[in-house]
């Protein structure tokens, strides 16, 4: 399940043709929310180093908690959970 660093595994889903980065989706460490934990839509995200952006947010990665497929199929998991 986890090989590499997310933003590996986030950028093999966002560039490689043979991916469908509508599939994916992260789930971030997000206090304030239900359950502290918030779902962004893989196709929302643009990479850059150190953090991902959404719109304007600008987001760490060590933020992220797991990257899942949309068939609830877990591709990459943080060890601290």
């Amino acid at each position: 399940m986890r090989k590499g660093s997310v933003k590996e595994v986030l950028a093999k889903i966002k560039y490689d043709p043979r991916e469908n980065e509508g599939d994916y989706y992260v789930v971030i460490e997000h206090r304030g929310t239900y359950g502290d934990v918030k779902k962004i839509p893989v196709e929302m995200i643009e990479l850059g180093h150190g953090y991902f952006f959404v719109g304007e947010a600008q987001i760490p990665y060590h933020r992220i908690l797991k990257v899942v497929r949309k068939d609830g199929r877990v591709i990459w998991e943080t060890r601290k959970l």
